[in-house]
């Protein structure tokens, strides 16, 4: 059994919402509509009475609603933002309820292409309909109305997470008080979507995807393991890389001048992409980064002041110096635009070497940033109702 983690909320229950059930489907961006939707949550903290605590984190790619603590006592390792939430941790669970949901379109127990189609009795696949974050943050904003929360005290999350904090300010603009987006953007660049391409073209291209018709036999592991080497080297930087890997060799001294795997880094790749094939579904690959491509808040005007008009939260937008996924310049782009609507907006860019990933590993950093804001920005008294 696992020693319980200092500071951790201790052992968690996924829980589900069922909700759109025919012929009250959920109707999405693309045209289409989606139901029934299963939506898996973690919540984490106690609701006070006027339920005016509640933070919402969103999720990165490929993140789940597991964010605290762990599932079971033997669980290897805790949920993936478990250094930042928990009892005296940035998201303080003696002080705020924490809820983390699964998005629409994953594997982690929300409905997604391997989840069964009622209409067939089998796994949707490409069935599927296409969502967008904003089909993600409109399934999210049904599980807020569930648990009969009016306003939400903050919406934060990293990367694709960012981006549906983004969505949800302009979606739902007075149901956020406080919004932080954490290394992200409010469009995807050419250039990562160039790197998300690539990766599907990888999973797309192997025997094994059969069309997207592969559940009950073989899945797309080796389009699946390479597409997770692409995104993975665009979340490191060139000096993270140097500082981990350098040019060692793996398990030798000299060259073999072969094709092997020699050195640190092709092992540590091929470590990545096989252990991301035992967790993750290759059609949810597919849609995820898909929708992360579709997102450009600047429309539909084609300019992203305008778009950004209707936010009335107030922001923290945190940028991290190496991020050459979303380098800085993206997140000043959004600030900006904050700035011209005259919204409270504060900007911190952090100075780091781990790259994208910097948003799971800066945590003492972060951690200060969130907890100034948090306590700065949230209303206290008399003052709460004028917020």
């Amino acid at each position: 059994m696992i020693t319980q983690d200092e500071g951790s909320v201790g052992i968690v229950e996924t829980e589900y919402i069922t909700f759109a059930a025919p012929p009250n489907e959920m109707q999405l961006e693309c045209g289409r509509t989606l139901g029934p939707i299963a939506l898996a949550y973690e919540t984490y903290g106690t609701m006070n009475a006027d339920k005016s605590n509640c933070i919402l984190i969103c999720h990165a790619f490929t993140g789940d609603a597991h964010a605290a603590g762990r599932n079971h006592p033997d669980d290897p390792k805790p949920g993936w933002w478990d250094n930042m939430v928990g009892p005296g941790k940035a998201l303080d669970t003696n002080k705020y309820f924490i809820i983390c949901s699964n998005i629409i379109g994953g594997c982690k127990g929300s409905t997604g292409p391997g989840s069964i189609d009622p209409s067939t009795g089998e796994a949707y696949g490409l069935n599927f309909p296409m969502i967008t974050i904003s089909d993600m943050v409109n399934a999210q904003k049904v599980l807020i109305d569930y648990m009969g929360i009016k306003k939400l005290l903050c919406v934060v999350g990293g990367s694709m997470g960012g981006m549906q904090v983004l969505q949800w300010t302009v979606s739902y603009p007075e149901m956020v008080r406080l919004a932080i987006p954490i290394a992200t953007t409010a469009r995807q660049s050419p250039q990562a979507i160039a790197f998300d391409a690539v990766g599907r073209h990888a999973i797309m291209v192997d025997p094994n995807w059969n069309n997207g018709n592969y559940y009950g036999n073989p899945v797309p592991s080796g389009g699946l393991g390479i597409a997770r080497m692409i995104g993975h080297i665009t979340y490191l930087s060139d000096k993270s890389m140097h500082a981990k890997f350098g040019r060692n060799l793996q398990d030798k001294t000299e060259p073999e001048y072969d094709f092997v795997t020699e050195f640190q880094v092709e092992s540590y790749l091929h470590y990545q992409g096989d252990s991301f094939v035992k967790r993750f579904d290759a059609n949810s690959y597919l849609y995820i980064t898909k929708a992360m491509d579709y997102f450009d808040l600047a429309q539909p005007s084609g300019e992203l002041k305008r778009e950004l008009a209707r936010a009335k939260a107030a922001f923290l937008v945190v940028s991290f110096s190496s991020d050459w996924l979303f380098p800085p310049y993206m997140s000043k782009e959004i600030v900006s635009a904050l700035r011209r609507n005259n919204v409270d907006v504060s900007y911190a860019e952090i100075q780091s070497d781990y790259g994208h990933d910097a948003f799971l590993l800066e945590v003492e950093s972060l951690s200060r940033l969130i907890v100034n804001f948090l306590e700065y920005a949230t209303p206290r008294g008399e003052d709460a109702d004028e917020y």
